[in-house]
């Protein structure tokens, strides 16, 4: 094994793979790398859950692709900070100002070469941009890689795990999640991609299903396997990160699922066919408009790859974006006036929002017609002070 400390020059910038599988045990020693260089800028991508043992103090500058979950803490406190991107769009910024000279990334042996494990993200877009591969050998990950192998001359071995990736604990889902799923289900046809992440509304709504679907999503989360058990799933999914447990891993492990997102999150071949983008937001303004981000409070997540199938399903002829959400969270209303934070996604990109006291169809409606369509879906929650004036509803799903 190569010590970290003879790969991490000074003023070096250093990507660490993201995801369940993110090579954690390397980062003390990385840490004290970076502190004894100087001048290192450290990128990350998506972190589920916090890394006690990475210091962001011993660089020189932390950034993040995606802002949330594991990351809240560094980005309230300004430790790490993050542009406003789409995953899509992510490539481009490696290939440029976030050019790495260094990524350290847990890697499975196969063959006479190496492949990725629980995720690939933007990794091979960093290798692609010239990045030198520090690779952590994960004994404990799935094979489902659908990508060539790295040659074993490209792959510096810095480390050894034998833990298996984080799991994403399973979602419950609510009464009001299953009534969302029930409206959504007759929204999707035999045969359609679908795009859904883990949560309590895409739980639902597989479990909802009840004709054959292909699963086209950047996250694939644990109830897909038993949308498979129940012969519901036509073809392998694609993927770029497996975001479940134990279950999952073990489904996943010898299927080609994983891509990079240059595929994965590619408009133009996500469009070309029927397919249906089905997310969720913290907040939706009258206009339409969507914010997956944060509060005035603090920052929740990141764009992501809302964006991009959001636009891919509105686009897609015979396809829908879809924007499925409770209309309260905490005892307020998630139809708002002004957003909490910058949009994240345009009202142009939003077909139909769904929730669980109806939904309403926004195509070809014009803005003034948007916004009485949205105040009038969201006045048949009685609970919501702010409508509980309001009578009568035209409409809808």
């Amino acid at each position: 094994m190569t010590p970290l400390a003879e790969l991490v020059r000074p003023g070096a910038t250093v990507a660490v793979g993201d995801g369940f599988g993110a090579p954690r045990g390397i980062s003390a020693e990385l840490s004290a790398a970076a502190a004894a260089a100087g001048g290192v800028r450290l990128i990350l991508g998506w972190l589920p859950k916090p890394d006690a043992a990475l210091d962001f103090s011993a660089f020189d500058e932390v950034v993040t692709v995606m802002p949330g979950w594991g990351l809240r803490d560094g980005v309230a406190s300004g430790a790490v900070r993050f542009p406003p991107v789409r995953l899509s769009t992510i490539p481009a910024l490696l290939h440029g100002a976030w050019r790495p000279d260094l990524l350290i990334a847990s890697v499975v042996g196969a063959g006479r070469g190496f492949i990725f494990g629980s995720e690939i993200s933007w990794q091979r877009a960093a290798i692609d941009a010239g990045a030198v591969v520090a690779g952590v050998l994960a004994h404990s990950r799935p094979r489902c890689d659908a990508g060539p192998a790295l040659p074993p001359d490209q792959v510096i071995m810095v480390g050894e795990s034998t833990a298996a990736p984080l799991a994403l604990a399973p979602y419950r889902p609510g009464p009001e999640h299953a009534a969302i799923a029930r409206r959504l289900a007759p929204l999707i046809p035999a045969g359609a991609r679908l795009q859904v992440g883990p949560g309590p509304v895409a739980t639902a709504l597989l479990a909802e299903l009840s004709v054959p679907v292909r699963i086209d999503s950047g996250m694939l989360p644990d109830p897909v396997v038993e949308l498979a058990e129940r012969g519901l799933l036509q073809e392998n999914p694609t993927c770029t990160y497996l975001a479940g447990g134990p279950r999952l891993y073990a489904w996943a492990d010898g299927r080609p699922l994983l891509r990079s997102i240059e595929y994965t999150h590619d408009i133009g071949r996500l469009s070309a066919d029927r397919f249906f983008a089905v997310n969720t937001a913290i907040e939706i303004d009258h206009d339409g408009q969507v914010n997956v981000e944060g509060t005035a409070a603090a920052v929740l997540g990141g764009i992501g790859g809302h964006g991009d199938y959001a636009t891919a399903g509105a686009r897609s002829i015979g396809g829908l974006s879809i924007i499925a959400m409770t209309t309260a969270h905490g005892g307020r209303s998630t139809l708002v006036p002004t957003l909490s934070c910058p949009v994240s996604t345009p009202s142009h990109d939003v077909d139909m929002v769904v929730t669980e006291v109806g939904g309403v169809d926004l195509r070809g409606l014009s803005r003034p017609e948007r916004r009485a369509a949205l105040v009038d879906l969201w006045s048949r929650n009685r609970e919501l002070p702010q409508h509980r004036s309001r009578a009568g509803h035209t409409d809808s799903l």
